[in-house]
């Protein structure tokens, strides 16, 4: 008898843990769709973008704006390339993440400047496309960060693109070693991208031989980042633990992203 209710107990057991086992599979299944499919998390690491985005922010990237491919997947597998499912090209000025093409395990972020078919070219630090320069006005002072926690300062200028986006960005120098570039014309399924911060951003105006993005595949595209969910100043890790609390940047928490 007592055999009887011991089976029987082990049943009742193995039949709770494969209950619990199945739910915890049910929930990291409806995660890992949901960031495969309709948004993931990524934290910003440098100052390319600024002053649009800061070391520390923390990102959210809409995945089903652009279609998916391989790169929308949350965790990085090699797969070979086979194109997107239902995909739509970006704007001019959506900041975006995309997978380096010299490294498809690292995330990176830009801002779309050129699109399929354009002509871009930089003539003293002035982004022309297509041959028409784009509007830039000057916009004050600001503080660029740099990767190892210190700053200069920068002028700040808000530049329009010619569908009528409006964006800030930071420049360092007055003749920067990227201030000029040959015209490029952008080839299909490619996008020509660029950080916010002009003179401290390896983007298409770089090749990917020499660290740089050159034109974009839009295979490798992630998402559109729409918001930034939170941020923290990473500069603050020198200071007493005490300190870290006032580290958060409340005011960016929860706002859109231009």
């Amino acid at each position: 008898m007592s055999g009887l209710t011991t089976s029987s107990s082990l049943s009742s057991t193995a039949k709770r843990w494969s209950g619990q086992l199945a739910q915890i599979a049910a929930i990291v299944g409806i995660v890992f769709v949901a960031k495969g499919a309709l948004a993931e998390p990524f934290y910003v690491p440098s100052a390319s973008m600024e002053p649009t985005l800061l070391i520390g922010d923390a990102l959210l990237a809409s995945k089903f704006p652009y279609g998916y491919s391989t790169a929308s997947l949350p965790i990085h597998v090699s797969f070979p390339e086979t194109g997107r499912v239902l995909a739509a090209t970006p704007k001019r000025g959506d900041v975006v993440v995309f997978r380096w093409p010299g490294d498809r395990s690292q995330v990176w972020v830009k801002r779309v400047i050129g699109l399929p078919g354009d002509r871009i070219e930089l003539r003293h630090g002035q982004v022309w496309i297509n041959g028409t320069a784009t509007a830039v006005k000057p916009d004050g002072l600001g503080e660029a960060e740099d990767d190892g926690g210190g700053s200069e300062t920068a002028r700040r200028y808000v530049e329009t693109l010619p569908d009528g986006v409006s964006h800030p960005i930071f420049k360092l120098y007055d003749n920067g070693r990227l201030d000029n570039t040959e015209e490029v014309v952008v080839t299909a399924e490619h996008l020509f991208v660029m950080g916010d911060n002009r003179d401290n951003s390896a983007d298409s105006r770089v090749p990917v031989r020499s660290g740089g993005v050159g034109l974009l595949p839009m295979d490798n595209l992630i998402g559109r980042v729409d918001a930034i969910v939170g941020s923290w100043d990473l500069g603050i890790r020198g200071q007493p633990i005490s300190t870290w609390l006032s580290g958060f940047r409340m005011a960016r928490f929860f706002t859109s992203v231009h």
